[in-house]
């Protein structure tokens, strides 16, 4: 039977000590947010967003802008951003209207200020291990690992997904941790046989119940990123929770896993980022 790591638990404990961080900065922290559309996960995840800075003493401005609203405005304002500054982080939610470069937005936004870590600068330090700030989700899955006694180094680690978000900075950051890392995808053969080679699991592929028990090593460590709607409509991951429990050692639950860590890690960079730019 596995243990359950608690991400709610973890996150609480991680902001109770950035709130006692920020209490003692010269500099009061703050972070913008910008999304654009009607997205509703989206919406409801900048709320949350907002409420945990004002739980922990972060200063925050949401700018919330339509789905018509133009490359060069969205540029303008991220360039405002930029020289505000009371701004230490710039946060521009996905997913942007389909009419917007995502990628020159990202590209816009001041390095210094990059808190989701996703300007080619930040990535490039991350790839050679020299970072300022991390991906909030992989960096969330390393804490939840490193408080929880969980050690990587020498173990053999599989990352099921590729993403440049999660897939891709988790497999470095396993590899920067001295795990013996493999990237698995969707053109991957034999997907069930690499995944019982691993005694760290990983899975962020968006696919409800994806993984199944007989795709786990028995006493394998397993992190569900994932977060989807089962066919019942309910929130699920993409790890098969009932089927692999009994045979993890250590297992992260959806809802209540990763998830709760994402926003606590975004709140830690942009502490980060204020100490960095005074």
């Amino acid at each position: 039977m596995a243990k359950i790591i608690d991400g709610k638990q973890i996150s609480a404990e991680i902001r109770a000590e950035l709130r006692c961080e920020i209490a003692g900065m010269r500099v009061k922290p703050g972070l913008a947010v910008v999304i654009a559309g009607d997205d509703m996960a989206s919406h409801t995840y900048v709320r949350n967003k907002k409420k945990a800075c004002e739980e922990i003493g972060i200063y925050s401005e949401v700018y919330e802008l339509p789905a018509s609203v133009s490359q060069d405005e969205l540029l303008a304002l991220v360039g405002k951003l930029n020289r505000d500054e009371k701004i230490h982080g710039i946060l521009v939610q996905s997913p942007l209207p389909k009419h917007i470069d995502e990628a020159a937005v990202v590209e816009n936004i001041d390095k210094n200020k990059d808190v989701d870590a996703f300007h080619p600068y930040n990535v490039g330090r991350i790839m050679i291990g020299s970072h300022t700030f991390l991906p909030c989700t992989p960096a969330g899955v390393m804490e939840l690992l490193r408080r929880s006694g969980i050690e990587v180094a020498g173990k053999r680690c599989v990352v099921v997904g590729r993403s440049d978000i999660v897939g891709k900075p988790m497999a470095m950051l396993l590899l920067h941790a001295n795990g013996t890392v493999t990237v698995c995808h969707s053109k991957t053969r034999d997907l069930a046989v690499e995944c019982r080679r691993a005694e760290i699991l990983i899975s962020a592929v968006g696919r409800a119940n994806f993984i199944t028990a007989d795709m786990i090593s028995p006493g394998a460590v397993v992190i569900d990123v994932g977060m989807n709607r089962g066919a019942d409509g309910k929130l699920c991951g993409d790890v098969d929770f009932a089927g692999v429990e009994p045979l993890a050692s250590y297992i992260t639950p959806v809802p209540g896993g990763v998830g709760p860590m994402t926003i606590t890690m975004l709140l830690a960079n942009t502490v980060t980022a204020a100490k960095m730019l005074g």
